[in-house]
């Protein structure tokens, strides 16, 4: 099922590849930590240009470590804090073109220099964060940002 090489056309069809892929793991499967690592695995392996892709979960008002792909990392984070406890906190996504720039910057990895983080809901609540770091500068576009909230929503809906 997976191919990254099959990953062809304009950033729209690449993702909408992606995302159906996304559908049919999650399709008749409940456990949402086998549902999170599967998705992360499949975008690290999707998306160019990124060092680490994961999850941080709401657990007793923090964001701890979820399922991920990359090196070792946080393992908790307040909400409120660095980019990930931003987006959790104002329930939006959150794009830093360079993570130095970003006032209280939690560097998990020296080698991450942009990211993005989308809010993750499970029945209209904070279940946790997509936290995607890139090694370059200004890495996720608006268009990319709209497409991993789409696909972030796929995933939103088939959490259990």
């Amino acid at each position: 099922m997976f191919q990254p090489e099959s990953y062809q056309g304009t950033l729209e069809e690449k993702y909408s590849l992606v995302t159906k892929q996304l559908a049919a793991l999650l399709e008749g499967e409940s456990d949402a930590i086998a549902n999170l690592a599967n998705a992360s695995a499949l975008l690290y392996h999707f998306l160019e240009e990124v060092n680490w892709v994961g999850f941080y979960l709401i657990k007793e008002g923090e964001l701890v470590l979820g399922p991920f792909q990359g090196l070792p990392a946080c393992v908790r984070i307040p909400i409120g804090r660095g980019v990930c406890g931003t987006a959790a906190k104002e329930e939006q996504t959150v794009r830093v073109e360079d993570v130095h720039q970003f006032p209280g910057h939690i560097a998990c990895d020296a080698a991450s220099r942009s990211e993005i983080v989308i809010p993750l809901f499970q029945n209209g609540v904070l279940y946790g964060v997509l936290d995607i770091d890139s090694p370059s500068l200004n890495r996720f576009s608006e268009e990319e940002q709209a497409l991993l909230e789409s696909f972030v929503d796929v995933l939103s809906k088939n959490l259990k």
